[in-house]
């Protein structure tokens, strides 16, 4: 959804103006969310919400390609909450009503926040779940009873296997951001969660692209779905300036400090290494030369990825490092410059690397370092 300029910003309801008289999909929510909406400040659909929204109310499976920052979250929470309201029936312990799967930690709590947002005016309870932290709360939770279950497909599996969670009550499955479940390897997970699903459920399946293997996937899992496809109005590269710097593997540390030391432009910066042993390295390098970073990878706690992404996000951090993998879902607003520390082995991660700036609408740079080491690398991109 579009916002009121005197509005708070909300990093994952953002893009350029909708054009067309949208009143009818809000018109079609009930009071509880229309004022949730007003609550935060939006009066405009944004194209995925326009498009989805009418199409779920009517419970029908969809299949949405969409990049993140569409509002897509809005676009399937909305309409699930209606659903959920209009049935009072309360959920059984361990057996949520609806089930979302994302990809990451990051992710599924931003879901989960958003869920918050909007249904905050109903009585419809919800949690998170992910692993690298306790599961103790969480378990609390479940066993309190929760309508809507937000989770990653790892610590959903270790659930179940404990016969914590089961999925025998579950009325709407979506599953979001699925090419990165591909990427990260997450589909045998999926397969097995879906396994023990009812199969008279609406089922929601959201992925930024949609190639054949994708298509494949897709019809495993919905049935006659209505389909959604929002494209950028224009290429998020388009608006990227890339650079390629090369540059002998050890004076790789030298030229980032001589680059942030030396370009004030660089405000804020997503800097991506592929192992995590040197993410750590190249924070602390950076750290001793003054420029205030802190790296973030699937080997750090929770809490500290929290503490991180927050220190980031807020302004606390100049620079985050990260591998590929950590950055899943990360969705931070204002990234001025992705810098490619070490370039990707996968020619597509660079595309996901880079669109982490030039996001809703502004102009980004994209700052890759080539050593010989990397030239196949660079040939592929």
């Amino acid at each position: 959804m579009r916002e009121n300029t005197h509005a708070p910003r909300e990093h994952a309801e953002q893009s350029g103006p909708t054009p067309g008289n949208s009143e009818g999909v809000f018109g079609a929510l009930i009071p509880e969310l229309q004022r949730a909406v007003a609550a935060k400040g939006y009066v405009t659909p944004t194209p995925i919400q326009e498009k989805c929204i009418p199409h779920l109310l009517r419970d029908r499976d969809l299949l949405g390609t969409a990049q993140t920052g569409t509002g897509k979250t809005a676009a399937f929470t909305l309409p699930l909450l209606q659903r959920l309201a209009k049935d009072s029936r309360g959920p059984r312990k361990g057996a949520p009503r609806a089930l979302i799967l994302a990809p990451t930690r990051e992710l599924a709590a931003q879901i989960d926040e958003s869920i918050h947002t909007y249904g905050r005016f109903l009585r419809i309870s919800h949690a998170v779940i992910f692993g690298g932290v306790s599961q103790y709360h969480q378990v609390k939770a479940l066993n309190r009873g929760i309508d809507i279950l937000v989770a990653t497909p790892g610590r959903l599996l270790d659930l179940m296997q404990q016969r914590l969670i089961r999925l025998d009550d579950v009325e709407v499955f979506i599953l979001d951001e699925v090419d990165r479940m591909l990427d990260m390897g997450f589909i045998p997970d999926v397969k097995r969660v879906l396994a023990k699903l009812p199969d008279d459920r609406q089922t929601l399946f959201f992925s930024a692209t949609m190639p054949p293997k994708m298509e494949e996937l897709a019809r495993t899992m919905v049935r006659n779905p209505e389909r959604v496809a929002i494209d950028p109005e224009e290429p998020t590269v388009e608006r990227i300036d890339q650079k390629v710097l090369f540059v002998g593997k050890k004076n790789k540390d030298a030229l980032l400090v001589s680059l942030l030391n030396g370009d004030s432009q660089i405000d804020k910066a997503l800097i991506f290494t592929q192992m995590k042993h040197v993410a750590n390295r190249v924070a602390k390098k950076l750290e001793s030369a003054g420029v205030r970073g802190t790296a973030i990878h699937g080997n750090k706690s929770q809490a500290a990825r929290t503490r991180a992404l927050d220190g980031f996000k807020q302004g606390r951090f100049r620079v985050l490092v990260a591998t590929d993998v950590a950055a899943r879902g990360l969705d931070v607003e204002d990234i001025t410059h992705v810098i490619n520390y070490d370039l990707p082995a996968e020619a597509e991660t660079y595309v996901h690397r880079i669109g982490r700036t030039a996001r809703a609408g502004a102009n980004g740079d994209a700052i890759s370092f080539c050593s010989a080491e990397d030239r196949s690398y660079l040939r592929d991109i």
